[in-house]
């Protein structure tokens, strides 16, 4: 059987998800960010969680050398970050407020959660690559609501629990 692309992720689409930026450091020691929603816990004993990477991504590259990467995940009050970082600009960053953690890697200010993470392993994923990784530290805001993706634009979630 064959599956039509475009039909296949029309499928994917209706599964709602978080919207995440992962952030690393380049080789030169300066910050880089991504927009997915490729994000899923792996394990709490040891503390896993993956995120995978196109393999024509730009920043591909950088995430396999810098070993290390942050998850930050957006709140409602980060949909124009998010539309930011899902751009191939070199202009990301300006105006962005973030802090450092234990791996030097951006954490957004005003994220729902973010998570300070060491590569753990990488693994083809076809036309991605998939990166797990360690949680080293974490933080939480339970003050915040989750800025979801579904069926190709933002949502929000009805209510609350």
């Amino acid at each position: 059987m064959t599956i039509d692309t475009k039909e296949l992720r029309f499928a994917f689409g209706n599964f709602a998800t978080g919207i995440t930026i992962v952030t690393s450091l380049d080789a030169d020691g300066e910050p880089l960010g991504i927009t997915a929603n490729s994000f899923s816990s792996v394990s709490l004993d040891p503390p896993l969680v993956l995120f995978s990477v196109d393999r024509g991504a730009y920043s591909l590259e950088a995430f396999q050398i810098s070993r290390r990467f942050a998850i930050n995940i957006l709140s409602t009050d980060q949909e124009d970050m998010s539309n930011r970082f899902a751009k191939a600009s070199v202009d990301k960053w300006s105006g962005v407020d973030f802090e450092t953690w234990e791996t030097g890697c951006p954490i957004l200010t005003g994220s729902l959660a973010s998570f300070d993470c060491r590569t753990w392993q990488t693994y083809d994923g076809g036309d991605h690559v998939i990166f797990v990784g360690e949680v080293e530290q974490m933080s939480l805001n339970t003050d915040l609501e989750p800025l979801l993706f579904f069926r190709g634009r933002y949502d929000r979630v009805l209510g609350k629990s």
